[in-house]
């Protein structure tokens, strides 16, 4: 087998793994953080938890597939070794700058939700059974 397809095998077997597990644990952790944003909205918390990781397989098998081809020349190990350091680095770079920008997404979500409950007036409890209500101010 050519030096290069080895190469190629081994960034699939290093890269698509390594995609599920950042997905895996977006989804995860995300999961958690919306449902406490959305609170009284479990549904759309896992809907919109389901979607972001959606579009991350997307965007980064995307990428992985498209970054597969290479132009070096692949002759022994040590090109093997050298073309997957850069692939596999980049690719994780990649994704650590996608992980942020769901976090980022998450957060807007989650500051969004925070402000838009905080603007809202806080409902007044009904008065205490068995003490008449407050008399009404007169108008000035």
């Amino acid at each position: 087998m050519q030096p290069v397809v080895v190469a190629y095998a081994l960034y699939l077997a290093i890269t698509i793994p390594l995609t599920v597990l950042v997905a895996r644990t977006l989804s995860r952790h995300g999961k958690t953080f919306l449902e406490d944003v959305f609170q009284d909205k479990q549904a759309l918390a896992r809907s919109v938890n389901q979607l972001l990781v959606v579009g991350f397989y997307l965007v980064s098998l995307g990428f992985v597939t498209l970054f597969l081809t290479s132009d070096d020349t692949v002759l022994d190990a040590r090109d093997v070794f050298e073309m997957l350091s850069v692939k596999v680095g980049t690719v994780a770079l990649v994704l650590g700058v996608m992980h942020v920008g769901n976090v980022l997404v998450f957060n807007g979500i989650r500051r969004k939700h925070l402000n838009h409950a905080a603007a809202r007036p806080v409902p007044m409890p009904p008065p205490h059974p068995g003490y008449p209500a407050p008399a009404p101010h007169p108008a000035p």
